[in-house]
């Protein structure tokens, strides 16, 4: 296993210049995926693409984020109350706030037990549209989302993912990446 990367030897990272997003690679066997491989350590791969990656590619050593922000990703699960009740997954949404909450549940279920990534299933499941950059809504500092939001988000520490937190658009999992 790489201890920079978490990736099980001889996987790396690369990044797609048509999707702008990074994969994963073995060279010994060609084989390319969007998914980390099995027997990845998920907690030293979230370090290394937070502390390398952006959503404009990888990031270059002198490109420090801005003093006071934070960045972090996150998924949405939008229901019928939200303040805007559609996503670019479905044009309206009828879920209650309770089936939204039991959705992102078991979806921290799935991040917690270490089946899968948070930025691997805002891809496919979050109602934000940030879910084309894998939840990743880039840096930002305080006074620039919803406060519920920010106040969850600002009191992780890289690498940690929140409990379900409730806003005006939704309930989000969110997770600190820097």
């Amino acid at each position: 296993m790489d201890s920079t990367t978490g990736l099980p030897t001889p996987w790396t990272v690369r990044w797609s210049k048509s999707k702008s997003l990074p994969y994963y690679f073995n060279p010994q066997t060609s084989v390319s995926q969007w998914e980390p491989p099995i027997n990845t350590n998920q907690d030293l791969l979230k370090a290394y693409m937070a502390a390398n990656y952006s959503d404009r590619g990888p990031l270059m050593a002198s490109e420090p984020p801005a003093a006071g922000k934070i960045r972090c990703a996150h998924l949405l699960v939008k229901h019928n109350q939200s303040r805007r009740p559609s996503s670019w997954k479905d044009a309206k949404i009828t879920r209650t706030k309770e089936e939204a909450r039991e959705i992102l549940e078991g979806f921290e279920k799935r991040i917690r037990s270490g089946e899968c990534a948070l930025a691997d299933l805002a891809v496919k499941e979050s109602d934000c549209s940030s879910a084309m950059k894998r939840g990743d809504l880039g840096y930002f500092g305080k006074g620039e989302m919803q406060k519920e939001f920010e106040d969850a988000a600002f009191a992780l520490q890289p690498g940690e993912m929140s409990r379900p937190v409730e806003t005006a658009s939704g309930i989000h999992l969110i997770e600190r990446w820097a």
